[in-house]
């Protein structure tokens, strides 16, 4: 359950600032001011202000510390349901009313569920604030279900699953790569779950799951927009303040690490669906809430340069000069509470293999690790990174969701306005580690699509 939100466009004015801004970074890394408050209730939830009085307008996000990767086995897909299930019936509210509300109020609201995550938010005017406070507080603690109610949204869930995954041969080939490159931790099960355990998910799931989770004590509220730090406690205290800690909510619960990575993976799905062949390969990283320091954002830094759009190695030298591609690029993610991802992915041009892409990529990763890149290419990816964030530190939803997600997963108020002066400090060296270190093959998985009917199609 999840909307797309837009960024502001920005002024010329704003972009001057923004490049000035970023010139002075490089040149000479400061600490960057702070700009979010934070404070705790007394029944330990976290509350986040961050102010911004251009508009009187606010964006309110109640952030969980579970998601999918907290989910019992033969449970997978619980958290994604249950967050569905949420804008059901409480006490007070008839199924369904929530959202209306909060459209009567002319506002937008929504959810989404992640790996380590599940959040809720809405953009309403600033005169809204309490009411929405009042009404998100409400379903924290009391959710009512009916199993008719349940089972309809079950089979809502499994729809979904349907068209987003099974009708997608590309969702298909990652959901499998994912399953096939975490061998013990439960980032290997899919945040909508396995079509064969969401389809017995039940209404016990479902509660069970709330009360071993949604309580105040696991939970950071983040409310950015036109609003002070004194008037967001006053409302927090006279809503979730209300609400009893649960005693026995762990903040971080232990999961599986993944064994030492002793040999790479290989898997090719056949699927008549499929447009066109496709090669991806994922490797096991650190996340920026594991990495040493300095290297999460190494990685950054390193795969905008060989991966990221039409100006990256891959493009310019797969697509562009040896035309033994139509599309490639690499990824970092770094989002995550345990483990962090690198990705490739190329399509393989006409009267090319998948093995031909492949070893071309595999040339290019042999390259980096050897020769490294450029000073010229690390300054173009510093300023370009630090630009984007300028630019979406613009946005209130995108600055709510930037202070969010980095605090539920572990990180700091310190660690998430210190990046951009981390990001200037990254050093040619430290590119050079990260990538002899991380493009281990030894710790990847590489995975073929090809637009083939299966060999054999299994029950």
């Amino acid at each position: 359950m999840m909307r797309s939100l837009c960024w502001r466009f920005l002024t010329l004015k704003m972009v001057t600032f923004a490049m000035l801004a970023i010139t002075e970074t490089l040149s000479s890394p400061v600490s960057a001011a702070q700009r979010a408050e934070t404070f705790h209730l007394d029944n330990g939830m976290q509350v986040v202000v961050i102010p911004d009085h251009r508009a009187p307008v606010v964006t309110h996000m109640v952030w969980y510390r579970v998601g999918a990767a907290d989910e019992k086995a033969g449970q997978s897909g619980i958290a994604h349901f249950l967050e569905h299930l949420m804008f059901k019936a409480t006490e007070t509210m008839a199924s369904g009313e929530f959202s209306k509300a909060v459209a009567r109020m002319g506002g937008q609201d929504n959810a989404f569920t992640g790996q380590d995550v599940t959040a809720y938010f809405q953009r309403i005017s600033k005169d809204r604030l309490a009411e929405v406070m009042r009404m998100e507080a409400d379903r924290m603690t009391n959710l009512k279900l009916d199993d008719k109610e349940v089972l309809t949204e079950r089979n809502v869930v499994l729809e979904e699953r349907r068209s987003r995954v099974e009708n997608d041969p590309n969702s298909i080939l990652a959901e499998q790569m994912n399953a096939t490159l975490y061998l013990s931790h439960p980032y290997n099960t899919p945040i909508i779950g396995w079509m064969h355990e969401v389809s017995q998910l039940t209404r016990k799931h479902a509660m069970d799951f709330y009360k071993n989770f949604y309580a105040p004590n696991n939970a950071i509220l983040v409310v950015a927009g036109d609003v002070t730090s004194a008037e967001v406690m006053q409302l927090a205290r006279e809503t979730y303040g209300k609400i009893a800690r649960n005693p026995e909510i762990r903040p971080y619960n232990s999961r599986p690490l993944e064994p030492k990575a002793v040999a790479a993976r290989r898997l090719e799905l056949k699927d008549s669906r499929a447009g066109n062949p496709l090669l991806q390969r994922y490797y096991l990283a650190p996340s920026y809430n594991t990495a040493q320091p300095g290297e999460a954002e190494a990685l950054d830094l390193l795969f905008k340069v060989i991966g990221q759009g039409t100006t990256s190695r891959l493009y310019k030298t797969l697509v562009k000069e040896q035309q033994i591609a139509t599309n490639a690029g690499a990824w970092y993610s770094g989002s995550g509470r345990d483990y962090g991802k690198i990705g490739f992915y190329g399509i393989p041009a006409p009267g090319n293999t998948l093995p031909d892409l492949e070893a071309a990529i595999d040339g290019l990763i042999y390259d980096v690790i050897v020769n490294g890149i450029t000073s010229k290419e690390l300054e173009r990816a510093k300023r370009v990174y630090l630009a984007d964030h300028i630019y979406q530190s613009d946005s209130q939803s995108s600055l709510a969701r930037r202070y969010g997600f980095s605090l539920v997963i572990g990180q700091t108020i310190e660690d998430i306005e210190a990046w951009p002066d981390r990001i200037a400090r990254v050093t040619l060296q430290d590119i050079s580690e990260a990538a002899k270190q991380h493009l281990d093959i030894r710790k990847s998985v590489t995975g073929y699509l090809t637009p083939d009917v299966p060999d054999t199609l299994a029950n």
